[in-house]
C-alpha cells in the first residue's frame, strides 16, 4: 500500500510538473486562441510553450503574465495595450525583443535579459528603470513614465533613444557614441552635453529648461527640435546636413541659418528675433 501511495505521488508531481500555472484567464484564452492550451483551467502543457519563440498577446485586458517564465525559447514579446502592473522576464534569457508599451507597468526586471536589443515600454507608470545589463540594447522607449533617472552609461550600441514625458532633470549621454536619435521632450532637463554623439540625426529636447546646447561636434543633424527652452542663442553654422530645425518660444534674439542651405522647414516663432540671416 505504501509503494502504492509512493507512486502516485511520484505520477501526480510529474504531471504538475508538465503543467505551468496561467492564473490569468485572459491570458491563458489568448494562449488558447493561439492554440498553445485547450481547456480554461489555468495550467498549460509547459511543451506546447516552452519552444515558442515569438508571442503576441497585445489588446487583451491581461493584468496578469505569470506563466511567461516557462517560454524559455521567447525571443520576442510583444504584450501592448494590457493592465499589467509588474513583470519578471528572469526566467526569458533568450528574450531580444519586449514590447509593451500602454500597460501600468510600476516595476520591470530585465536584469537577466542580457540579449535583448529592442525594449519599448512607453506609456506606463514606471518609477525607476535598472537597464545597466542589458548591454546589447540598440532601441530604448521609456517615454511617458514618471522616471526621475535613467543611467544608460552601459548602454553604448544605443542608437535610439526615446525618454519623452518622464520627469528627468539630467541625462548623461555621453557613453553613448552610437547613437543617433535622441528624444528627451517634456522632462526638466538644464542641460544636455551631446559632445560625444556625433552620430546624431535627431536631437529632440523640446519642453524642457535648457539655456544653452551645444551642436557644434554633431554635423550628422538633419533634425533639431528643441522648442520651449530658454535658449539665448544657437550656433548651427556647422550643421550643414540640417533639413528641420524648430526653436519656437525660446529666448533668441538671433539666428544664423546662412550656412544651412539644406533647410527646408524653419520654425522660431515666440522668440525676440528682429532678422534671420539666410544669405
Amino acid at each position: 500500500m505504501k509503494k502504492i501511495a509512493i507512486l502516485l505521488f511520484i505520477a501526480s508531481s510529474f504531471v504538475f510538473a508538465q503543467n505551468t500555472y496561467v492564473p490569468d484567464d485572459k491570458f491563458e484564452q489568448a494562449l488558447i486562441d493561439l492554440g498553445y492550451d485547450t481547456t480554461l483551467d489555468n495550467y498549460v502543457l509547459t511543451a506546447n510553450i516552452s519552444g515558442v519563440t515569438d508571442l503576441d498577446v497585445s489588446e487583451k485586458e491581461i493584468s496578469d503574465l505569470t506563466g511567461i517564465e516557462a517560454f524559455t525559447s521567447l525571443t520576442t514579446l510583444e504584450c501592448w495595450r494590457n493592465e499589467i502592473t509588474s513583470l519578471d522576464m528572469t526566467a526569458n534569457t533568450a528574450l531580444k525583443k519586449l514590447d509593451m508599451p500602454e500597460n501600468k507597468l510600476t516595476s520591470l526586471d530585465v536584469s537577466k535579459n542580457a540579449v535583448l536589443t529592442v525594449l519599448i515600454i512607453q506609456f506606463n507608470q514606471l518609477t525607476s528603470l535598472d537597464v545597466s545589463n542589458n548591454t546589447a540594447l540598440i532601441h530604448l522607449d521609456s517615454g511617458n513614465n514618471k522616471l526621475t533617472a535613467l543611467d544608460v552609461s552601459k548602454n553604448t550600441a544605443l542608437i535610439e533613444l526615446n525618454v519623452n514625458s518622464n520627469q528627468l532633470t539630467s541625462l548623461d549621454v555621453s557613453n553613448n557614441t552610437a547613437l543617433e536619435n535622441l528624444y528627451a521632450c517634456c522632462n526638466q532637463l538644464t542641460s544636455l552635453d551631446v559632445s560625444k554623439n556625433t552620430a546624431l540625426i535627431t536631437l529632440d529636447p523640446d519642453q524642457n529648461q535648457l539655456t544653452s546646447l551645444d551642436v557644434s561636434n554633431n554635423t550628422a543633424l538633419t533634425r533639431i527640435n528643441c522648442s520651449g527652452n530658454k535658449l539665448t542663442a544657437l550656433d548651427v553654422t556647422k550643421n550643414t546636413a540640417l533639413i528641420q530645425l524648430n526653436l519656437p518660444n525660446n529666448s533668441l534674439t538671433s539666428l544664423d541659418v546662412s550656412a544651412n542651405t539644406a533647410l527646408t522647414i524653419l520654425d522660431f516663432c515666440g522668440n525676440s528675433i528682429t532678422s534671420v540671416d539666410v544669405s
